[in-house]
């Protein structure tokens, strides 16, 4: 017999799991997300990806803002939650802690698809500290949740190579296709009653904490490897950029490992390998402030950048 699901996410990262519950016969009762907000170069309120999905399906959207003590109270959240009837909840990339009270209220438990391999990256930005420290491997599990921050049993996984120059972008799209197939074959394993937890090793956490503006400049005295792994972990969103004369912030979405050596942020040749405190990196492509990302020999052919000029 068919689950009778609760589904919350909000981003693009959820949106490959949401349509494979719905290609996969289970009833989906209700969907949860983040309430609208301004969005764009218009900062026009736009509702969230998995809203929009969830539209496209015809299934009804609820947009909490919070599930706080206060408003489980006020807004009686446990009793519209409880109308559902749901059999479990699954949670991908929600962006609100779900409190006990929310937990507790599904009887086979609430199922988080998460993007690392627990407990290596808890927390909200798995994806890009992957990349930013340099790991070679990820993944993507499902956990059945606690009150903890990503600390709950884990069910299954499914592993991937993290390739050398990566970018978050394109592991962001490989664990969501490969979520959403994992989560499926979980809640095939629910529905049966043979779903398989583990508990989490208590060594090896980390924190995958959420991704500052102050930390998206180029350090180009880093090493070139430090400095590619921190391009590539930020692209192609919050982005990593330098600033040139007269051309204001430039985002920097690809790059790979270049030849030669120099003053740090030293223009070493005509397609802009650039060095670094030790080594140097070749830019691959390119985004002025309000434009298309573009390859680099687009971008030199409206941009002059000549050998030698330095990049802050």
């Amino acid at each position: 017999m068919a689950l009778r699901l609760v589904f919350m996410g909000t981003p693009e990262f959820a949106v490959p799991t949401l349509g494979s519950i719905v290609s996969g016969g289970h009833k989906l009762v209700a969907v949860y997300s983040r309430p609208p907000r301004p969005a764009g170069r218009g900062m026009s309120v736009q509702a969230s990806p998995i809203a929009h999905e969830a539209d496209r399906f015809g299934l009804p959207v609820f947009t909490p803002k919070t599930f706080t003590p206060k408003t489980l109270r006020e807004t009686s959240t446990v009793d519209a939650m409880l109308a559902h009837h749901a059999d479990a909840a699954v949670v991908v990339a929600y962006g609100l802690i779900l409190p006990k009270p929310i937990l507790d209220l599904f009887p086979l438990g609430c199922f988080n698809l998460h993007a690392s391999l627990l407990p290596r990256w808890r927390g909200a930005a798995p994806i890009h500290r992957a990349i930013l420290a340099g790991d070679r491997e990820t993944g993507v599990m499902v956990m059945k949740m606690d009150e903890g921050l990503d600390t709950g049993p884990i069910a299954m996984t499914e592993r991937v190579s993290i390739g050398p120059d990566a970018t978050a972008g394109d592991l962001h799209n490989e664990l969501a296709r490969l979520g959403a197939g994992l989560m499926l074959r979980a809640l095939a394993a629910l529905e049966k009653g043979d779903l398989r937890l583990t508990p989490q090793p208590a060594a090896g956490a980390t924190y995958a904490n959420k991704i500052e503006k102050s930390e998206t400049r180029i350090d180009w005295s880093q090493s070139w490897n430090k400095v590619h792994d921190h391009c590539r972990g930020l692209s192609p969103f919050p982005g990593a950029w330098f600033e040139y004369p007269n051309t204001g912030r430039i985002k920097v979405l690809r790059t790979t490992k270049g030849r030669g050596t120099g003053e740090p942020g030293r223009v070493l040749d005509d397609d802009l390998t650039i060095a670094c405190g030790e080594g140097a990196i070749r830019l691959l492509e390119l985004q002025r402030s309000g434009r298309q990302p573009m390859r680099v020999d687009e971008f030199l052919r409206g941009t002059s950048i000549p050998r030698a000029s330095t990049l802050h």
